[in-house]
């Protein structure tokens, strides 16, 4: 093994081919769009040197404003629901339910591999009002409440998507939070047992602290891909009412497929990549912080 790491040959044979399909598939688009967003035009009328242009219009775009608020405030909400919730669960599975707990964790993964359109018709027929009288505000309807049109304000389809998307992807997070729970020592728990440590001092003491490293791994991938929502607002929303709902990403290919200007479209897009490179080095140097006190 230590004659094959110290072979600069063995590593480019076994790491250059997939070094190779990742530069094309992802640095080259990457540099090619940080191109087109120095310029305007589009395939078929061709392309122009704008400069700073589209990183002037960004600055006074007020639909660029409202989607990165929607894009920074449903990323945090959705992020802190899905890994508090994926924690939770994974604490049921790991201290509550033990053995039997495949059959639980099998139920509530199955949302993460159905179809996003699927979900999203699914909680449109759920919060429906009109022509027909969804669950929900049957239920509001049952208590003397009138129904609610949930998808004709900004804040109530809000929580709508953030609703259906905790409740898709908790299933991920649980089974991810529960790979690092149960790496946990035994011993160590049992002689914080023997200490006098139970409950929410347990998980507040012990727990927390050494399944740390893994709910840090859950708080960066979540917020990346929450970042770059599209589908699931696609699927419930397709942005509106307005443009209430309109992510960084949905207004990035509406700009650049929809109206045609790529070089716009990719300025949006360049807008989008430095905040989740921004976001994530945060989220490190948070961790790394903590991790040095603790």
């Amino acid at each position: 093994m230590h004659r094959v790491l110290g072979d600069r040959r063995a590593i480019m044979i076994l790491v250059g081919p997939a070094l190779l399909v990742y530069s094309l598939i992802m640095l080259v688009p990457m540099v090619w769009s940080l191109g087109y967003a120095f310029t305007t035009g589009n395939a078929i009328d061709g392309f122009s040197w704008s400069g700073l242009e589209n990183f002037r219009h960004l600055l006074s775009d007020s639909t660029v404003h409202s989607s990165l608020w929607f894009t920074v405030k449903y990323a945090v909400v959705v992020t802190i629901g899905q890994v508090l919730a994926g924690y939770a669960l994974a604490l049921l599975y790991t201290f509550y339910l033990k053995r039997a707990s495949a059959f639980i964790r099998t139920l509530v993964f199955f949302p993460v591999v159905l179809p996003t359109v699927a979900v999203g018709l699914l909680f449109q027929k759920f919060f429906q009002v009109a022509p027909q009288t969804g669950p929900v505000n049957s239920l509001l309807n049952m208590v003397g409440i009138e129904s609610i049109d949930w998808f004709g304000s900004a804040g109530s389809a809000f929580w709508v998507l953030v609703i259906m998307d905790v409740w898709r992807s908790m299933g991920f997070y649980a089974v991810l939070l529960f790979a690092g729970l149960v790496d946990i020592p035994e011993e160590v728990l049992e002689s914080a047992r023997l200490d006098g440590a139970s409950g929410l001092r347990l998980i507040r003491h012990i727990i927390l602290p050494l399944s740390f490293p893994v709910l840090m791994s859950s708080v960066i991938f979540s917020i990346n891909g929450t970042l770059k929502v599209f589908d699931s607002v696609v699927a419930l929303t397709n942005g509106g009412p307005g443009n209430a709902t309109t992510p960084l990403t949905l207004y990035m290919f509406q700009t650049s497929f929809t109206y045609s200007e790529y070089g716009y479209g990719s300025a949006i897009a360049l807008l989008l990549t430095v905040l989740c490179l921004l976001v994530t080095l945060v989220v490190f140097r948070v961790s790394r912080r903590d991790l040095t006190k603790g």
